[in-house]
């Protein structure tokens, strides 16, 4: 089973013992809604998750609630039926069908984002494909799929709130990091919390270089070569807790 990797053991401030893993992962988890926020990837709408460890597909999602506002109280355990176990009486997202799909589909996903990050909703709206233009871009793979719900459902609310709807997006998503939602957002994979809150950044970040470098008229894509190459960097571990590092500081040294 993946775990939530890139995360040192934490210390209870109370007692001075480990945290359980658990207590860890939802810390985290309530962080990287903070951070998502901060950045501008998530606004009162979207919503991240982490894969439980040896649960299977079981994960952890905040209850029904924006995401600048959540707290540990909020994380609520979802099996793989995606029904919630703990916090049953409150409201919940309707969209967790993203969560629990991708994480039946793919048993290397430990963490996802649902955003609908304002750089990438032009490529959403127009059709347009969104790929690495930049090294940092090159995290996002050689390939950005779209999943269009009219191609399967025809006419919905456009939010993804079934079994099936949550496994034909899965589908489309495949061996890749990020999918674009017609007319909606993006949904973005990681292997560990830290690593679907750096590339859901790089999205929002390649997104707008591509759209403004189009406006200058050119916005190729890099070449498969550079995207492997560029990608085994962008990708790598210490990357990811520099990024993550300087994400945590943004976002509490704002909060404090």
């Amino acid at each position: 089973m993946v775990e939530c990797a890139h995360t040192p053991a934490r210390l209870d401030p109370a007692t001075g013992e480990p945290w359980s893993r658990l207590m860890q992962l939802a810390d985290e988890l309530v962080l990287a809604n903070r951070i998502l926020v901060n950045e501008g990837i998530l606004d009162a709408f979207g919503h991240v998750s982490v894969r439980l460890p040896d649960k299977g597909t079981h994960y952890l999602l905040s209850r029904y609630r924006p995401p600048l506002l959540v707290s540990a109280a909020d994380i609520t355990e979802y099996d793989e039926k995606d029904a919630p176990l703990t916090n049953a009486a409150d409201e919940h997202y309707s969209e967790r069908a993203i969560h629990g799909a991708i994480y039946r589909a793919r048993p290397d996903v430990a963490a996802v984002c649902h955003t609908h990050a304002p750089f990438v909703l032009p490529f959403a709206v127009s059709g347009v494909a969104i790929h690495p233009v930049y090294h940092m871009g090159a995290c996002l793979g050689a390939e950005v799929p779209f999943w269009d719900s009219q191609d399967e459902f025809g006419d919905t609310n456009l939010l993804v709130s079934t079994p099936e709807q949550g496994a034909s997006l899965a589908r489309a998503l495949g061996p890749h990091w990020v999918v674009i939602l017609r007319r909606h957002g993006a949904v973005v994979a990681g292997r560990s919390i830290p690593e679907v809150v750096y590339r859901a950044i790089q999205l929002q970040d390649n997104a707008r270089a591509q759209l403004q470098a189009a406006m200058l008229g050119s916005a190729p894509s890099l070449p498969p070569g550079e995207i492997a190459k560029a990608g085994a960097i962008a990708d790598r571990p210490r990357t990811i807790r520099r990024g993550w590092d300087y994400w945590v500081a943004r976002a509490t040294q704002k909060a404090g």
